[in-house]
């Protein structure tokens, strides 16, 4: 079903992410991002009252994680921490229903603009969040540091919602 084949992502479920499903996040996450982040520190941020996060689950029973998003309100602002979706499954319309549901979520809490930053080189994350209508607004010098490789800018984005 991945590798090409035609995908209608409104099969995909978007469910609230708790601390029952770190486990599935954190996997994900490390196949995704280096340095991944630890079991311990993905269930403490959806433990967290000020977090919203979401899992985008395929298939019957068990459901298979095949992307995830993890974002913080305070006060009028939200900002998404980590939003990742399954190599195999990327480019099929996960990310924007990922971005488009916790863009809901931090406006029924009443944030007035959403925020993220995405490395300067993953160019279809860039392509993602300008279709969303994100627009940039700072960037960080070598803010994401990879094992074995250079260090690289990060892009701070802003969606007014």
């Amino acid at each position: 079903m991945t590798n090409g084949a035609t995908f209608d992502p409104k099969y995909v479920s978007l469910l609230w992410a708790g601390p029952e499903h770190a486990a599935d996040i954190t996997r994900l996450h490390s196949q995704l991002f280096d340095p991944a982040w630890s079991e311990e520190s993905v269930r403490a941020l959806l433990e967290h009252p000020a977090s919203t996060a979401f899992a985008a689950m395929i298939g019957g029973a068990p459901k298979t994680c095949v992307g995830f998003v993890m974002a913080q309100l305070a006060a009028d602002e939200a900002e998404i921490l980590s939003i990742g979706v399954a190599k195999d499954w990327q480019r099929k319309g996960i990310g924007k229903r990922l971005v488009e549901g916790v863009a809901r979520a931090a406006q029924k809490a009443e944030a007035k603009k959403l925020f993220l930053e995405v490395a300067a080189d993953n160019d279809a994350a860039m392509e993602l969040y300008q279709r969303a209508g994100f627009l940039g607004i700072g960037l960080r010098r070598g803010y994401y540091e990879r094992t074995g490789r250079d260090a690289v800018d990060a892009v701070t984005l802003a969606l007014r919602l």
